[in-house]
């Protein structure tokens, strides 16, 4: 029981750290949140975000048996993807997986911004 309470809460923080961090002016110090939430649900190496253009470029990798990071990596098989957004907000939120690695990755987040002095902070 404790155990999904905690979910909840992890989950429920980090949407309203999303919710906060998609306010025009704030955006340039919240983008290193946004590519990570990014990445970790697309499995991508590279995410490019156009604010104006509401768009995001993506280097999905395919394949993770393919990437072995004790050599250069030259032959992982990547999908280059170009997706539009209306809302930033609603487009992140909705990224918001709920396995128990995104949560680790999610509370080393919330730890992050917590300890960059953001506007926010875990209760």
């Amino acid at each position: 029981m404790e155990k999904s309470n905690l979910r909840t809460k992890i989950l429920n923080e980090i949407e309203n750290l999303v919710a906060g961090s998609t306010k025009y002016n704030s955006r340039p110090k919240y983008e290193s949140l946004h590519v990570a939430i990014l990445k970790n649900h697309y499995n991508a190496a590279l995410v490019s975000i156009d604010y104006h253009r509401k768009r995001v470029k993506l280097d999905i990798v395919l394949d993770d048996k393919a990437y072995d990071p004790k050599k250069v990596n030259t032959n992982v098989p990547i999908l280059y993807a170009n997706l539009l957004f209306k809302n930033l907000g609603e487009f992140l939120k909705s990224c918001i997986d709920n396995d128990s690695k995104s949560l680790a990755i999610y509370v080393n987040l919330l730890k992050s911004f917590k300890d960059k002095g953001a506007k926010y902070s875990i209760a």
